[in-house]
């Protein structure tokens, strides 16, 4: 009779909802899985070795260099966290799956390698949709703040005139109204401000969660918030990508955000008629992500300071935008977090162009280089 723990476990993987298996890697066969097979993988049980080949060739086109990848690494023992693959479905509809790698070594030197697979689509789905919404909440926020804060600091740029041009009258009433639409201008635009950069300035205090996304997809998401919003900030907004999809390992909240950072300070110190440009290219190894605008520059004596803390070359924008003066060096943080580099070029009256450079990952690496 089996003992407790080992019929606890045989009962636990017959009832599991996620997919275990053992493969053989010198039999190159499957030795075991257990009946979630079937219901996740829509297989039989006792047919999965002959529908091995047709599982593998269900691999996302995208997800096949980051597969092999991991199956090299898994088969040596140097592949020890979990990774994600896409399935292609029969109605264009793909899967998603993580898979919890684990190898073992026999007594004898044979090796066995195996794991849990569980279907994550609608995970997946719902961080998509999650992702979606907060892209768009932060460039909403951006062209919002840009927006109203524009105005209101343009009002109170009157209200100083019209507190000149009235004191001659000495009206003490009148004067006391212009002063309190002055400072409540002045409060308004910074209450604006303030809320925008919490949002920005709350991302570097949480611990990098990284994966594998489609950078190009991430950025177009970005990007075609702002083209819709063209119409309020009086700019355009240009997308340029020389190679899709592009796969990078990254914390894609914070990533984003440094993004939409580095837009809003382009959306600041540009004029009204202005062009906005976002790139992203595989250049040895690396993703090169440029962000490059028509604006006002930046002056050369502020140029060597720009990354640092409380910086001195933290001016207000065009419109009076206020700035914290700590928003380059989070972002020069997050950059570097990722194991990546950040620098710029920058002419007075010609523009600014912001480039990171992000590590690819091998499977990436190799895939663009020519046979």
């Amino acid at each position: 009779m089996a003992s407790f723990p080992s019929a606890f476990f045989e009962s636990f993987l017959q009832h599991a909802h996620q997919v275990f298996f053992v493969y053989d890697t010198v039999a190159e066969r499957v030795s075991y899985v257990n009946p979630a097979y079937e219901q996740v993988l829509h297989g039989q049980c006792t047919q999965v070795n002959e529908e091995l080949s047709g599982l593998l060739a269900r691999v996302h086109l995208d997800d096949r260099d980051h597969a092999a990848d991991c199956w090299r690494r898994w088969q040596v023992g140097r592949l020890l966290e979990p990774f994600e693959l896409r399935l292609s479905g029969g109605e264009g509809e793909d899967q998603h799956f993580s898979i919890t790698p684990h190898q073992l070594v026999g007594p004898e030197g044979q090796t066995q390698v195996g794991g849990m697979v569980e279907d994550i689509t609608a995970t997946k789905r719902m961080l998509w949709h999650a992702d979606k919404y907060n892209s768009k909440k932060n460039t909403t926020l951006e062209i919002l703040s840009h927006d109203l804060a524009g105005p209101f600091a343009m009002l109170q740029q009157m209200s100083d005139y019209f507190h000149e041009a009235m004191a001659p009258l000495q009206n003490p009433e009148l004067l006391r109204m212009v002063e309190h639409m002055r400072v409540l201008c002045g409060d308004s635009v910074n209450l604006i401000r303030d809320f925008v950069d919490h949002e920005f300035l709350d991302s570097v205090n949480v611990e990098l969660k990284r994966e594998r996304v489609d950078l190009v997809e991430k950025l177009r998401l970005v990007l075609d918030q702002y083209q819709q919003g063209e119409p309020y900030v009086g700019k355009s907004f240009v997308f340029e990508v020389a190679q899709e999809p592009l796969y990078v390992e990254l914390d894609q909240n914070k990533f984003m955000q440094v993004v939409n950072n580095l837009l809003s300070n382009a959306l600041k110190f540009t004029p009204d008629g202005g062009t906005i440009t976002v790139s992203v290219v595989n250049q040895a190894g690396q993703a090169l992500v440029t962000v490059a605008d028509t604006g006002i520059g930046i002056p050369e004596a502020l140029q060597p300071t720009l990354f640092e803390k409380f910086t001195k070359a933290r001016r207000p924008g065009l419109r009076g935008e206020r700035s914290t003066g700590l928003g380059m060096s989070i972002i020069k943080t997050i950059v570097e977090l990722h194991e990546g580099t950040i620098s710029f070029e920058s002419a007075e009256g010609e523009g600014t162009t912001f480039r990171i450079a992000l590590p690819l990952p091998d499977a990436a690496v190799a895939s663009s280089v020519p046979a």
